[in-house]
C-alpha cells in the first residue's frame, strides 16, 4: 500500500493477511486492534478504502467465531 508512513518492501499481501487474521480470530479472542500507519494522499483514495475494507473483514471475522 503506498500511502503509508514506513513502507516495507515485500511486506504480507492482501490474501495472506486475510487468512492470517482469519486463523488468529478463530484460535484465540481478539479484544482490540489498531489499524496504523495509513498517510492519506488526497488524489489516490486507494489506501483509504483498502485500510476501511480490512477494518470490516477483521470486525466479521471477529463477529462470526462468537
Amino acid at each position: 500500500m503506498p500511502a503509508v508512513g514506513t513502507p516495507e518492501p515485500g511486506g504480507l499481501g492482501w490474501y495472506d493477511v486475510l487468512t492470517l487474521l482469519r486463523t488468529v480470530c478463530r484460535e484465540r479472542q481478539i479484544v482490540g486492534c489498531d489499524i496504523v500507519e495509513l498517510c492519506p494522499q488526497p488524489m489516490n483514495p486507494g489506501p483509504d478504502f483498502l485500510a476501511a475494507k480490512l477494518c470490516y473483514k477483521l470486525l466479521g471475522y471477529i463477529h462470526s467465531v462468537t
